[in-house]
């Protein structure tokens, strides 16, 4: 594979070990998943393979990422920071996990417990509307009393519908007066009402996003 990312490699600063720092962030939702060094030679088998490579420094050799667990991570976009001596690295991650410990993200600690990871590890920050879906999928596994997500959900696809319905007429209405703050707020509604109705058939936000994503390149409509 012929990666198609141009970097000015000679204008990079790599630090006297001849490493610098590269962020791995997850390509849909803004997730940073880890922090890992590259070398020139990590670099370049990145940009040649579409593969990400990192440079192990307690091994002291050239880590393929996923070459042992399966997790690979196949490079998306590349990005330099404005003193050209960090990378940030959008990725797919093959798997979900980036961490070792079997996590989704490497940066699971918070508070004063230090955490051993792993698939129950604390989720990293994610997007507003992402980190809504999850909210909504917690309603769903645990139902809260008094919840209106969940007395939606209860309700099935005839409450969620006729409120979706609701919501779109106030949105359209809300977009015929104008009035922008209106607009956003009746816009965060419907996104609200339909993530439910997502989460009430089974599908997730993630699936909506990489829809979104996969028409990016599509061809043009000519109506």
């Amino acid at each position: 594979m012929n990666a198609p990312w141009a970097l000015p490699l000679e204008e990079l600063r790599f630090n006297p070990d001849g490493l610098i720092p590269a962020i791995a962030q997850d390509w849909l939702d803004g997730a940073v998943l880890m922090l890992a060094w590259m070398n020139r030679q990590a670099l370049a088998q990145t940009l040649a393979s579409g593969q990400v490579h990192y440079w192990s420094r307690s091994r002291q050799e050239l880590w393929h990422k996923g070459s042992s667990s399966g997790h690979f991570q196949h490079l998306k976009a590349i990005r330099y920071d404005c003193d050209a001596d960090v990378l940030l690295l959008s990725i797919e991650q093959q798997g979900g996990i980036a961490c070792h410990t079997g996590a989704r993200s490497c940066f699971y600690g918070s508070g004063n417990q230090i955490s051993s990871g792993g698939a129950a590890a604390l989720p990293p920050p994610v997007d507003a509307c992402t980190e809504l879906a999850r909210v909504i999928q917690g309603r769903l596994k645990d139902p809260e009393p008094g919840s209106y997500t969940n007395k939606l959900l209860e309700g099935g696809d005839n409450r969620i519908l006729k409120k979706i319905g609701e919501e779109s007429v106030e949105f359209v209405m809300a977009c015929k007066d104008n009035a922008p703050d209106q607009i956003a707020a009746e816009a965060a509604d419907l996104l609200f009402h339909l993530q439910v109705a997502l989460a009430h058939h089974g599908v997730s936000w993630r699936q909506v996003q990489e829809v979104l994503a996969g028409r990016r390149d599509a061809p043009r409509r000519e109506n």
